[in-house]
């Protein structure tokens, strides 16, 4: 469900409801905004907010760059699955996860039995401009980091599509691309999200 808009306060009490113990699970690639905007709409809607990738690193006492080169992707990625398996046990709370998550379908399934997804959806040139500005990029670590990205979001947006809320993040206050996030939310939810997703 893509959705846009805004949500009043009053509405906060009767999302939570529907919610009840799930988590919201923000997915996308790398420079969405998923942190940023994920503590915006935690805030909103007083929730805890957690990132996995953060979570990763207090376990394993690694960096995310440093758990690549050591270990390989494809190790790290078992890791992270288990990690968002746990989180996602402590709901509700708002779970910010790393831009390769949500392709594994073991992970989809616990997202979509313990939480609603949420995909920030962005181009290519809003990813980059924001992606230069840090440089603990594993994936971007390549002659030319525009092709990189450009074959991320090929292979995974149609993936990213399972989401049950898309919001097209851009250059645009942070208040607003939350405002936007919450209203569709709470759209999925009226519209029966909870009936087709029961909490455990």
């Amino acid at each position: 469900m893509t959705m846009s808009g805004k949500t009043d306060a009053h509405d906060v009490p009767a999302l939570l409801e529907r919610l009840g113990r799930r988590s919201i699970v923000f997915v996308g690639l790398m420079g969405a905004g998923k942190t940023v905007i994920g503590r915006k709409v935690a805030g909103r809607l007083g929730l805890p907010f957690i990132d996995s990738d953060h979570e990763i690193e207090n376990i394993s006492r690694m960096s995310i760059p440093d758990l690549f080169a050591s270990y390989g992707e494809a190790e790290f990625r078992a890791l992270e699955r288990r990690v968002i398996d746990r989180l996602l046990g402590e709901g509700p709370q708002v779970l910010s996860t790393g831009g390769g998550a949500f392709m594994n379908g073991l992970t989809r399934a616990a997202i979509a039995h313990h939480g609603v997804s949420v995909w920030l959806k962005a181009d290519l040139d809003t990813l980059m401009h924001r992606v230069a500005k840090r440089q603990n990029r594993p994936l971007l670590k390549a002659d030319d980091p525009r092709a990189v990205m450009r074959h991320l979001m090929e292979e995974r947006y149609p993936v990213y599509e399972e989401a049950d809320v898309i919001v097209q993040t851009r250059d645009e206050l942070k208040e607003v691309i939350a405002a936007e996030v919450i209203a569709g939310l709470a759209a999925f939810l009226e519209d029966g999200g909870e009936c087709r997703k029961p909490a455990p």
